[in-house]
């Protein structure tokens, strides 16, 4: 029978347990290490014991370990002195080690057999193999070129590639090593057959986005490239491009690409704030691949109070589905340009090349505006087909580039006996520069040009979206949004003289900017900005300066920033909200 007494006794025994278990353990140093040595030490020596087992297998295994780990970076004739203290309830141990010279590599020989033996790839990793004559041994490098071997094979097709023979042969007494290492790469494969859905996608998009051909030298990278390009298209979900290697025959190895299909329709519901816009609200609805010949569309609704908006836009794939696109839209806006409120309605096409780093753009656009000046309703009609050439260069993350360079040129024109009221040719100029020469300091800067040529009795019949407005916090801040242009003097029924900013057929904008971060998220900004938006020969500089603060979220930089009119016989401060990067 058990008694009570016996029952606590029990329990405080089962309490106590642990603490003995725990008790028994055993406390190391280590000294005449530093370095890799050091790490290397103690990587092999694992974490101290935690039970008398433990313990007794740690100590006896000790010298072994410290020998091991020494060897493994080349020093094969160390003296290792270890003193143990067994006092119970933590024994002591410190290891005292002076590593003597290491082993050096006296003599190196790389052999390649097969045709790997004429490649060129592998002739450049023969010569740099990661290690040299006179070197300290060291088998992590030793075994890391070993896998390099193996990778550079796989990468390049040589599928039955084998390290067939491998070892440093080491002479400890004379501190010399030599590196032996063979490959029999045996035969490169060639492309073979493609292997797809053909439900899934139009044989002629494919053409269009492979980036090898049957019977070309296998190459990884060209599948990575090929895979990259059919995500890029938006039609799929899961892209996976492989070699089938199992199947191999004749020396060429069968390519399966497996496709999952995108959702057929995506919602996206936003919200965002700036000084510019206000609040707004956006509803976008996409199908990115409507048939198997990768047409796609994208609705966009907004709406904002300074300008709601409507977009559709439906996509066209031409001669290839990512660098030539027929793009077929319609808008219907509302904004407020200066103190003009403008309703656009608006259909156009354009075609879209590109050209490597460049975007070459042709289009036509059928623009219905209307507004009121003076108190009297205007409208008018431009058929307006254009130019534009566009490029963009970025290093370093994409919503906080290190470096980069954007430029966007356009140009449109319009004949009074072609479609449209007034004759016109419109140029504009935008280009961005990010720039960090050094650590936590980044520069960036910002131009915009426009150009409207119309003849002076057709001025006032120039569309507020046509004419040119300055301000706002992408354009000079420190003043209100689109608050610079040309001006009228209007005289109220009162008698009251107002100004009214109705735009100029001119801009020039300058900004400059100095950002400091202050931690990875956050970030402070000294600007100054220039510019004005004018007709021909009325230029009046418009300047302010102002700082900032910037937090670097995944969207990219949310802006607060504080801007001064200085130019102004009363300078004033403005405050600018935005959201994004600067390209």
């Amino acid at each position: 029978m058990i008694t009570p007494v016996t029952r606590f006794c029990l329990l405080l025994l089962l309490l106590l347990l642990p603490i003995a278990v725990r008790a028994a353990s055993l406390d190391y140093s280590l000294s005449g290490l530093d370095g890799e040595l050091k790490r290397n030490v103690r990587a092999w020596l694992g974490a101290p014991p935690q039970t008398a087992r433990e313990r007794q297998a740690f100590v006896s295994l000790a010298r072994s370990r410290v020998s091991k780990a020494l060897q493994a970076l080349g020093y094969y004739q160390p003296q290792i002195d270890i003193e143990v203290t067994r006092e119970e309830p933590a024994w002591s141990m410190h290891i005292a080690v002076q590593p003597g010279e290491p082993v050096r590599i006296s003599a190196i020989d790389i052999r390649l057999l097969g045709e790997a033996a004429r490649d060129e790839e592998f002739a450049s990793l023969r010569q740099d193999p990661g290690f040299a004559v006179g070197d300290p041994l060291h088998h992590g490098h030793f075994d890391a070129f070993r896998g390099r071997l193996l990778t550079l094979a796989q990468r390049r097709g040589y599928f039955d590639a084998d390290v067939s023979q491998s070892q440093a042969r080491v002479d400890a007494a004379a501190g010399t090593a030599t590196i032996e290492v063979e490959l029999a790469s045996g035969r490169r494969y060639r492309f073979g057959e493609l292997r797809y859905d053909s439900g899934l996608v139009d044989a002629d998009t494919l053409r269009a986005l492979r980036s090898f051909e049957r019977g070309a030298p296998y190459l990884q990278a060209r599948l990575r490239e090929f895979q990259a390009r059919i995500q890029g298209t938006g039609f799929f979900s899961a892209v996976l491009v492989e070699p089938v290697e199992e199947q191999a025959r004749d020396g060429e190895v069968p390519i399966a690409l497996s496709l999952q299909p995108a959702r057929r329709h995506s919602f996206d519901l936003g919200v965002g704030y700036s000084t510019d816009t206000e609040e707004r609200v956006s509803l976008t609805w996409r199908t990115p691949r409507i048939n198997r010949f990768g047409h796609s569309q994208q609705t966009r609704l907004v709406y904002s109070r300074i300008n709601p908006s409507g977009r559709i836009t439906y996509n066209i794939p031409l001669t290839h589905p990512l660098n030539d696109i027929l793009q077929l839209w319609g808008r219907t806006e509302e904004n407020e340009f200066g103190d003009l409120d403008s309703q656009q309605d608006e259909l156009g096409l354009r075609r879209e090349l590109r050209r490597r780093d460049w975007i070459l753009g042709y289009s036509l656009r059928q623009l219905d505006e209307s507004w009121e000046l003076l108190g009297e309703s205007r409208s008018n009609d431009y058929l307006l087909p254009g130019v534009s050439l566009s490029s963009r260069m970025q290093r370093g993350s994409l919503v906080d580039p290190q470096a980069g360079f954007s430029q966007l040129y356009t140009l449109e024109a319009a004949r009074d006996n072609l479609g449209s009221d007034v004759d016109l040719v419109r140029l504009t100029g935008q280009l961005r520069y990010v720039y960090t020469p050094l650590e936590r300091h980044r520069l960036v800067g910002r131009t915009e040009l426009g150009f409207a040529d119309i003849d002076d009795e057709d001025r006032t019949e120039l569309a507020p979206s046509l004419n040119f407005f300055a301000g706002g916090s992408q354009s000079i801040r420190g003043f209100g949004y689109q608050s610079i242009g040309n001006e009228v003097r209007v005289t109220r029924a009162s008698g009251e003289q107002k100004k009214l900013v109705v735009g100029g057929d001119r801009l020039f904008v300058l900004s400059a900017e100095y950002q400091y971060y202050f931690s990875d998220q956050w970030r402070g900004a000294l600007f100054v900005d220039g510019g004005d938006a004018f007709d021909a020969g009325e230029f009046d500089w418009h300047f302010g300066a102002g700082f900032g603060i910037h937090y670097l979220s995944p969207v990219g930089a949310i802006r607060l920033e504080l801007g001064n009119s200085l130019s102004e016989d009363n300078p004033d401060w403005q405050l600018h909200v935005n959201i994004g990067a600067e390209f």
